[in-house]
């Protein structure tokens, strides 16, 4: 495989598994079933490229506040205030019902921060409002193709449907993105169990083990050197 250059999430566990990070200006797809943790993995890796490498970061929100995104990151010492302030951090809470113009409006936010980094939170939000099935897929393609054209290396959040095969809402988000990391929360017995695992990365060798996770109170924890016993298979 060839030596790319690479964006470092910060996220314990993510960098090793990735073996070394994500390709710089790709775009992943992260999925996973309600209450993995995918906004927090997401606004993890935006913040700590903010934070920690300087690299501007857009946060694009359908459906959760901002006031309320800020309020949970608190939680996990992610204070984004400063970053705003600073230039190097932007969330934008986006009206659903006016998704015509929400690539010029995120293009622009881009350009204007040169922003390095983006979470859209979540793509599989537009089909709700996008009823047209063929239109929601031009509209997600032309996404991810500004995305990729304005070099931002990017999460797309997804969800994955209790009981379905997909690895995503859609079965579309899955194919346009370069990468995608699935995020699992499984009943075993009388618990619940995390687990992350990469699908595809495009260009580059990558861990293919079910690795646990943890939430805790710094964001997620990946245990890179363990490897989780986990039935994938939907049921």
């Amino acid at each position: 495989m060839p030596d790319l250059t690479r964006v470092k999430t910060g996220v314990p566990g993510m960098d090793e598994i990735t073996h070394g990070g994500i390709p710089i200006s790709q775009t992943v797809l992260l999925t996973g079933t309600a209450g993995s943790g995918k906004t927090i993995l997401a606004m993890q890796f935006a913040y700590n490229g903010a934070k920690k490498f300087k690299e501007p970061a857009v946060y694009l929100s359908f459906e959760e506040s901002v006031e309320s995104l800020k309020k949970n990151a608190l939680n996990f010492g992610w204070d984004f205030r400063p970053l705003e302030k600073e230039e190097l951090f932007s969330f934008i809470k986006y009206d659903p019902y006016h998704v015509d113009d929400v690539v010029n409006h995120l293009e622009a936010r881009i350009r204007e921060m040169n922003a390095k980094r983006v979470v859209i939170d979540s793509i599989s939000a537009l089909s709700f409002f996008v009823r047209d099935e063929a239109e929601y897929r031009r509209l997600t393609f032309h996404i991810s193709q500004v995305l990729q054209r304005m070099q931002c290396t990017s999460m797309l959040l997804s969800e994955i449907v209790q009981g379905s095969p997909g690895l995503s809402r859609h079965g579309v988000e899955e194919f346009i993105a370069d990468a995608v990391i699935v995020l699992y929360y499984r009943r075993i017995n009388a618990s619940f169990s995390r687990a992350v695992q990469i699908w595809k990365m495009r260009g580059t060798d990558h861990s293919e083990k079910l690795h646990p996770y943890k939430i805790t109170s710094k964001g997620i924890e990946i245990y890179h050197n363990e490897e989780a016993l986990m039935e994938t298979k939907s049921s």
